[in-house]
This record gives structure tokens, sequence and C-alpha cells, in this order.
């Protein structure tokens, strides 16, 4: 029988989380963290006419800002594109940006950007685009596509994808004279010294540094990590929630793992 698989969420909120995974392996974990990177689909700006232009800024140096504002992508496009890439392609969405600065000078910001789909607008009104002189004037029409991370950084759904293995220390206190060089080299706090003993205090936010393993010249402390029980931190850029980034890349590898099979069924069978 199969080895079950647990999921423990540490801490979530809509943007980014922590959670345990046991019962897998670092192959699985790491498939897992590329793929949130480089093939769960967001929306970006890819194609910008420029219409009048008197910034100090190049038309080119505009456009790749433009392209680097996350936008707020529906989870259904995410879904379709998993499922029919080539008819998700297919859907884009406008963005107009006309501004002048008529009597003092101006900061345009991403806020100033209006798209003809309310579901696909910036995270933030505040990010800022250019700055304007009296006089200067910006008028041009973006389109934004669905893509993925492989294809252009824009594309990237989450700013923090890691894992780490569970952390497993070993305290000998038949050894440990609780002298405190652990505590005070340890850079997260995990150990303390808690009624004349050394304990862990914060197993979770062990780093695996080892420092305190170095400087115990007792050799009371053994430090490793568990490679079936992984601790992966996400952080979206708000293109997607963390829930749905998470259960994006999951469905993306099932896809993955479907089209292998079909694929090794047909070459066998023709064997």
């Amino acid at each position: 029988m199969a080895e079950s698989i647990e999921v423990d969420i540490l801490e979530a909120n809509k943007y980014s989380g922590r959670f345990i995974v046991k019962g897998i392996n670092p192959a699985i974990a790491n498939a897992l963290r590329r793929v949130l990177i480089a093939e769960v689909p967001v929306m970006a700006i890819d194609e910008v006419v420029i219409l009048e232009n008197n910034s100090a800024l190049f038309d080119e140096y505009l456009a790749h800002r433009l392209g680097l504002i996350p936008l707020k992508t529906d989870f259904e496009l995410v879904k379709e594109y998993i499922e029919d890439r080539e008819r998700a392609l297919r859907n884009t969405v406008s963005l107009e940006l006309d501004i002048e600065a008529l009597d003092k000078d101006i900061t345009v910001f991403s806020g100033h950007l209006r798209s003809e789909d309310p579901r696909v607008v910036p995270v933030s009104d505040t990010i800022p685009i250019a700055k304007l002189a009296k006089g200067q004037r910006i008028v041009l029409e973006a389109f934004a596509r669905l893509g993925c991370g492989k294809e252009h950084a824009k594309w990237q759904p989450v700013s923090v994808s890691a894992y780490k293995y569970m952390p497993v220390i070993k305290i000998d206190l038949g050894k440990c004279n609780n002298c405190g060089k652990c505590v005070e080299v340890c850079p997260k706090n995990v150990l303390e010294i808690s009624s004349g003993k050394l304990v862990v205090k914060d197993l979770i936010n062990c780093s695996l540094c080892r420092a305190c393993v170095e400087v115990c010249e007792r050799e009371a402390i053994k430090v490793r990590g568990d490679e079936s029980t992984i601790i992966f931190n996400v952080e979206t850029v708000g293109s997607l929630t963390f829930r749905e980034v998470v259960l994006a890349g999951l469905e993306v590898l099932i896809a993955k793992a479907r089209d292998f099979r079909e694929s090794l069924e047909e070459i066998l069978g023709k064997a």
C-alpha cells in the first residue's frame, strides 16, 4: 500500500503561507517548487502600442515597466490554460493609458491604467510607471495575455517558492554542560536554556545551518534534515492567492504525469 501523504498548514493568509507535507520525497518537492515558479500561468502585459510619448522614458523602457506590473488573474482562466493552452492563449485583455501633466509635474501610477476587464487589473494602484513634467503626455494601449514564468519573469506568479527538510535536533543531555554557546550562535533563536537544561524552543524555524553543532566542543548536539517531511514557503506577487497558486501548481503536475503516462503507453503499444 502506498504511503499516505499528510499536509499541515503552519500559517496562511491571502497571498502567502507555509505548510508541512509528510510522506513525499525531495524530487516531488522540487518539482512542485519549480512548477510554482515557471509553469503556473498568470496574466501580464505582452504587447504595447504607444500612440504618444514625450516623457523622459524611451518607448522600450515604458513598455518594459508595464510588462512587469503584476495583474490580477481570474483562476478560471488559469484552469482553462492548464486544460487547453491554445484556446486560453486567445484570451487577451486591453488596458489603456491616457494621461497628461497639465499644470504641474505628476507621477503616473499603475492605477491610471484602465482595463476592459475588471477581473484583470494591476494588483496595486500605487506602482510608479513614469514621471511627467508639465506639458508631457503618454497615450498607449497595452494587451495582456496568459503566460508562464519559463517564458519571461513577468509571468512568474510567486516571489518566493522554497522548501526545506523538517529539522531533527537531538541533544545528548549527558554530554551537554549548558554552556550556552549554541544558544548564542543560533541565528534563528531555536535553542534556549530552560530550567537548567538545553531545550529546543522553535524547531520549525531551524535553518539547518549547523552553527550549534560546530560550536559545541562536547558533540552534544546533532542536527539533520528529514527528507520525507518537507516545509514549503510560498509568497505570491498578488496575481493569484496563496490557495490558488498551490492548487494550480498541483494541477500542472497532475497534467504532466498524465501526459507522460499517455506517451509511454503509446510508445509501449507500438513496441
